[in-house]
């Protein structure tokens, strides 16, 4: 049995306070508590070298990540283009373990034909090109939509890569369903790796509402300002929680005193406010991926108001109450605020959510090493 594998990490992975890298640290760490010795090699671009990472693997190399704007003239996506590191392709070669590329961002070395004789396996975080055009819709700077929309169709193109892999890992039953079509022989369904080890949901009445999400994702502010909407019209107190604060966000909530903003910097100040809010409130606007926040907020919180692009395709929306327009989410929120979340809505779910156990799912990577 091989005991060691390489992972090549698109950012550093600590602290774990946004999606992919919540995903990247939890599977980090479980992987550790049933003895494999990680090899981690990670780009990093402003979030520093982080002393936690040696708890968990045996060596981290940190390389900088080559933001040169000549390489968005490249066929080669920007986001891999600019992770093309020779040191990275030196260190890989070093040993003859598995690798791990986390992301299509991480998959440059594949390009060299040099890992044929290597079992290599490619975590897939979204389907990207999909997610590059949800990006383009979303955002409002010329420039910043022009380079999304190239960036997707590089991105499209540069799915050959997978080709070149032994398997491919998707995060969600949307991206499974993608994958298999094209690559049916190597994709395979690994739910997303998170903090969470049981349901730790409490019974009964909240008396707020809480959005948590990255501000600095166009598509979550996106969400906030539909948010904002909806609470403008009516009392319920709302909280818009972030480890990232965003000025355009905390401006408009100014006149509204039922919304409020709340910066927070650890999981256990955000593991407070999701077990005690009554209800979770998470549009999304793309529906790519799986959303660490939903999973987060099934664990922790009492009822998760989405609309149905947040749940198409994660196979959660049985635990989850759909609304879409605002005038539904204020109608919504209205009925829920009266009612008492129970004892057997909390059973359901936990039986619902066994297949996020990160245990399980990290020997279902072990195995696929053999």
């Amino acid at each position: 049995m091989n005991k060691s594998i390489n992972i090549v990490s698109f950012d550093v992975p600590y602290p774990p306070n946004y999606g992919g890298v919540i995903d990247v640290f939890y599977k980090i760490k479980a992987l550790h508590n049933l003895g494999i010795k990680i090899f981690l090699h990670t780009f990093e671009y402003g979030r520093g070298e982080q002393i936690e990472l040696n708890k968990y693997c045996e060596k981290v190399f940190y390389y900088k990540r080559q933001i040169n704007l000549i390489k968005i003239f490249s066929k080669i996506p920007f986001i891999v283009n600019t992770r093309n590191e020779k040191k990275l392709l030196n260190n890989l070669l070093n040993n003859n373990y598995p690798i791990l590329f986390e992301g299509l961002h991480t998959t440059f070395p594949l390009l060299t034909n040099k890992f044929k004789n290597r079992k290599t396996i490619i975590r897939n975080h979204n389907v990207e090109h999909n997610y590059y055009t949800g990006l383009a819709r979303s955002e409002t700077n010329l420039f910043k939509k022009l380079f999304f929309r190239i960036e997707s169709k590089k991105l499209k193109y540069f799915e050959f890569i997978f080709k070149k892999t032994n398997y491919i890992l998707t995060i969600s039953p949307f991206e499974q369903d993608y994958f298999s079509n094209s690559f049916p022989l190597n994709s395979i369904y690994i739910p997303a790796f998170h903090q969470n080890e049981k349901v730790e949901t409490n019974e009964g009445l909240g008396n707020f509402a809480l959005f948590n999400g990255d501000l600095r994702v166009s598509d979550n502010i996106s969400a906030c300002e539909f948010l904002i909407d909806v609470f403008s019209k009516i009392s319920y107190p709302l909280i818009i929680s972030s480890s990232f604060e965003n000025n355009r966000i905390q401006k408009k909530i100014i006149p509204y005193k039922n919304i409020s903003f709340k910066l927070i910097s650890t999981n256990d100040e955000l593991k407070f406010l999701l077990q005690n809010a009554h209800i979770n409130v998470l549009p999304s606007f793309q529906n790519t991926g799986i959303k660490l926040k939903l999973i987060n907020a099934l664990f922790n919180g009492r009822f998760c108001l989405v609309n149905e692009t947040m749940a198409q395709g994660t196979g959660l929306k049985e635990n989850c109450i759909i609304a879409n327009s605002v005038i539904e989410f204020r109608l919504k929120i209205e009925e829920l605020s009266l009612l008492n979340f129970s004892i057997s809505t909390i059973e359901k779910r936990k039986k619902s959510l066994a297949i996020f156990n990160t245990q399980n799912n990290a020997q279902k990577i072990i195995n696929l090493l053999q």
